[in-house]
């Protein structure tokens, strides 16, 4: 049985989300899955790579949050779409707390 090594459960989602290479134009993209320690979202057109830090802005409920991290991984999934993993480096404690509750629902 394999043991899972995640600090914070993830919460699948398929919402619209932008994002940004920090001093760049916002783009888009549709969030997988978030946690309180990240986002993993598909993006189109775009290529990160792991190091780059980004601004992704999403919805919780009603409130609409923005977070800074780094791109743990980028996998291709096509010549035009990539899946991205964010580990948040700059999240609000409430946004946090949010997350932490929808987990629970």
């Amino acid at each position: 049985m394999r043991r899972e090594r995640r600090k914070y459960t993830r919460i699948a989602t398929d919402q619209i989300i932008s994002f940004a290479i920090l001093d760049a134009s916002e783009q888009l993209g549709v969030g997988k899955d978030i946690s309180a320690s990240g986002i993993r979202f598909q993006a189109i057109g775009c290529e990160l790579d792991t190091g780059d830090r980004i601004r992704v802005t999403f919805n919780v409920g009603e409130r609409t949050l923005e977070a800074i991290g780094e791109v743990v991984w980028s996998t291709e999934l096509d010549p035009v779409t990539s899946e991205i993993a964010l580990n948040f480096e700059s999240l609000d404690p409430e946004a946090a707390r949010l997350l932490e509750e929808l987990k629970d629902e």
